[in-house]
Parts: structure tokens; sequence; C-alpha cells
């Protein structure tokens, strides 16, 4: 385990830090995501064709102490503030080949201004770094969403699967998408 993002965690600029979750950040993070501080506007490309329920307090704050410490959660923190969030998943369950990540800024003021990128390239290293025996890297979407396909590809990752026309949204199909990348791609020993 990579204990980098433990405490105040890391720097990636000097407006933006990346560090694990402390049981001290869950009211804020929830304020952002769900709360009164959201403008949930990033539910509508974060698979809503799944129909998430928006969580109240109660519901989120029995679910996130789970991610408290964990190597691969962590948040991303710009201007001294909570923003958002980064993650990664075991596709092939206890095998741990396959790893999958997550990256969500919740206030879609900050999309498009060089933020996500940023934190995805220091979340793939520190990954890669975290995991030394995995390859690959990636991530699912779906056609709907243009700004993560757009992220992935910014970021270096290749387009490796589509989908045609298997998520439904709004009377509507979209195609799901995968992106990836191997360490030697992002050039990690």
């Amino acid at each position: 385990m990579n204990d980098n993002l433990i405490g105040e965690g890391v720097e990636i600029r000097n407006d933006l830090i990346i560090k694990s979750i402390q049981k001290e950040d869950i009211l804020e993070l929830w304020q952002i995501s769900y709360g009164p501080k959201s403008d949930l506007h990033w539910m509508s490309f974060n698979a809503p064709y799944f129909e998430e329920p928006i969580l109240s307090w109660e519901e989120f704050s029995r679910k996130i102490p789970l991610k408290i410490n964990q190597p691969n959660v962590a948040l991303i923190i710009f201007q001294n503030r909570i923003i958002g969030m980064l993650s990664a998943y075991w596709e092939d369950g206890k095998l741990q080949k396959w790893l999958e990540f997550g990256i969500v800024v919740y206030d879609s003021k900050l999309w498009g201004r060089g933020i996500g990128q940023d934190a995805l390239s220091f979340w793939l290293k520190h990954l890669f770094e975290t995991y030394p025996k995995i390859q690959h890297i990636g991530f699912t979407t779906w056609s709907g969403n243009q700004g993560m396909m757009r992220l992935g590809e910014k970021s270096g990752l290749k387009l490796e699967g589509q989908i045609r026309k298997v998520r439904y949204w709004q009377e509507t199909w979209y195609d799901s998408i995968k992106y990836g990348i191997l360490r030697e791609e992002l050039k990690i020993k």
C-alpha cells in the first residue's frame, strides 16, 4: 500500500491536493455531492441510467466511513475545499489483476479547467505504484458522457471497446465505452 495520501495529502499543483478521506471530511463531502451545496448536475453524467438515489445525510454517513483511509479512494481538494473524488476497484474481484478507476468533480462550474486531468494523472501513477504487478488500468463510461471520454483521451488512455446501444437513458440508447492504459504507456516501471 502506498501511504502518500494519508494526512494532509499530496500537492499536485499550488491549488490542487489529493488526499485520503478522513472522518472530518465526511460532512463536507456529502454537502457538495448530495447536500445543500451540490448542484447535482454531476449525476446526469455519472451513469444516470442506473438511477442512483440522492443520498440523505443519514444514508451517506452510514456508507462513506468504509472509505476512510482506503488506498483506492481519495478526495480532490481545489483551493482548500473538497470538489471531487477519485476511486478504484477490482473488476475481477479477488483475482486483483484488472483495476478500474472513477473520477468525479461535483461542481460543474469547475469542469473543463484541467483539474480532472491533473488529478487523474496523479491517480494513475499512484495506482500503478500502489499495485506494482498490474499492467492495465481503465474506466468504463457511456457515450453520453463526452467530458469523461475527452478526459480519458487527454490523459493518454486508449479507446479499447465500445458496446453499442446498451445504455438507455431518457428514451435514447447510448453505447458503453471502455478506455485503458498500460503501465509502459504511462512510463511507470
